[in-house]
């Protein structure tokens, strides 16, 4: 790639949604560049599920087929990390341009940018919680409760949307305790848990405890009573991922409940800054990979139309 690359189109992030706007954008024979950093979200996780046709994929090996496809059609893939994405002075023919600079020094300058980059789970500051992340530590029913069913399950509550997570996850097992380590129940969440047979543990939790195995075991409350549990689901406060991104303006906002942030978005991915698409996690943290990957098309599908709209026009003017 030349040190300045001029492309119809940057996406910003290499996971499902990403890709997948990347690919509608190559068999739309535009030129489009993935600058892909290499932190896919589920990273952690064994394999991907509630995807059709291919739950139980391997992320990696699913991520691996998708860069193969955005290839066969032209398209570029860059590992690499974006450290500033910015507007930049508008092209001969008065369309939008944008500035992409890369941390080995790279520019890149695109007619469009999709931002794809996902979010960043923050879990709570729970000793020995984070070495279980993606194992015996899930957050998602959807994502992983098949593969927990049955085991005996703690739910390590950080505000009032985990009384939910339970109600969840008490589909699951019959063997439930939710954690409340702190956080207030009133007589309404108390009513709901009791009706699924959820039992509450309302002592702090002091630290979660592994096995000579390194197996989770179960948490270790402040009191020092061990609750075993093989599992634990908890929710993570999720942000958007937008280091190197600050200079396009995006609008976040705050999540209900303290959960974090995301940016917002209109249809088909559409910002208020015009010329930039968001699809994935970073506007819709609750997204699965095959939600994330739709998002990912339906927006690719947009910005291809948006720039034949500014061809058309350009060519109207003479």
């Amino acid at each position: 790639m030349p040190e300045t690359t001029l492309v119809d189109a940057v996406v910003i992030g290499g996971g499902a949604a990403g890709l997948n706007g990347a690919l509608m954008l190559a068999r739309s024979r535009r030129s489009v560049v993935v600058i892909d950093g290499g932190e896919p979200r589920n990273a952690p996780a064994a394999a991907v599920h509630g995807l059709l046709a291919r739950d139980g994929t391997p992320p990696a090996e699913l991520l691996e087929q998708g860069r193969a496809e955005v290839r066969r059609y032209g398209g570029v893939i860059r590992s690499g990390e974006v450290v500033k994405a910015e507007p930049a002075a508008p092209g001969p023919d008065g369309d939008l341009r944008f500035s992409i600079t890369l941390a080995d020094g790279d520019t890149l300058t695109a007619r469009r940018l999709l931002v794809a980059t996902g979010l960043r789970d923050v879990l709570p500051d729970v000793p020995g919680l984070a070495a279980h992340w993606g194992g015996a530590v899930v957050h998602c029913p959807y994502c992983h409760g098949w593969e927990v069913r049955d085991e005996p399950i703690g739910v390590l509550a950080i505000g009032p949307a985990s009384v939910h997570q339970a109600l969840l996850f008490s589909q699951l097992t019959d063997d439930l305790v939710y954690l409340a380590n702190g956080t207030p129940l009133d007589d309404d969440a108390r009513a709901r848990l009791a009706a699924r047979r959820v039992r509450i543990v309302e002592t702090p939790v002091d630290r979660v405890l592994s096995d000579a195995e390194g197996r989770l075991a179960g948490v270790v409350l402040a009191d020092g009573q061990l609750v075993a549990r093989r599992v634990l689901a908890v929710a993570t406060r999720m942000h958007a991922r937008l280091d190197g991104l600050e200079a396009l303006g995006l609008p976040v906002q705050d999540l209900p409940d303290d959960l974090g942030s995301h940016v917002v978005s209109g249809q088909a991915g559409t910002t208020e800054v015009p010329g930039v698409w968001v699809a994935g996690n970073v506007t819709d943290p609750s997204a699965q990979v095959g939600s994330s990957a739709a998002a990912g098309a339906l927006a690719g599908a947009h910005i291809n139309a948006h720039l034949v709209t500014a061809e058309t026009e350009a060519a109207l003017r003479g």
